[in-house]
């Protein structure tokens, strides 16, 4: 199974993401952070498979409006981003 590695720019995103969340209402910051780390998971399967925007794969979350920015090395994963898809 390949490492997938989220870079800390990525964290910073997933933590905004579950603070905005929190604030619209309690419990669903966390959801969010789990579905999209789930999501982040499955990368060590699939990645690859999806399409390339701006010099990177961008895979769609499943539960919440964002892409899931990343590359694949020779040996592993890297998360660069995870933004906002209602932001310009």
């Amino acid at each position: 199974m390949r490492t997938v590695v989220v870079l800390v720019e990525a964290a910073g995103d997933i933590e905004n993401a579950r603070d905005f969340y929190d604030t619209q209402d309690a419990g669903v910051g966390d959801y969010c952070t789990d579905s999209l780390l789930a999501d982040i998971e499955s990368l060590a399967l699939y990645h690859g498979i999806h399409l390339r925007q701006y010099g990177f794969f961008r895979m769609l979350a499943h539960r919440f409006p964002f892409g899931i920015y990343y590359r694949d090395l020779e040996t592993e994963t890297q998360v660069f981003g995870i933004l906002d898809l209602r932001r310009d």
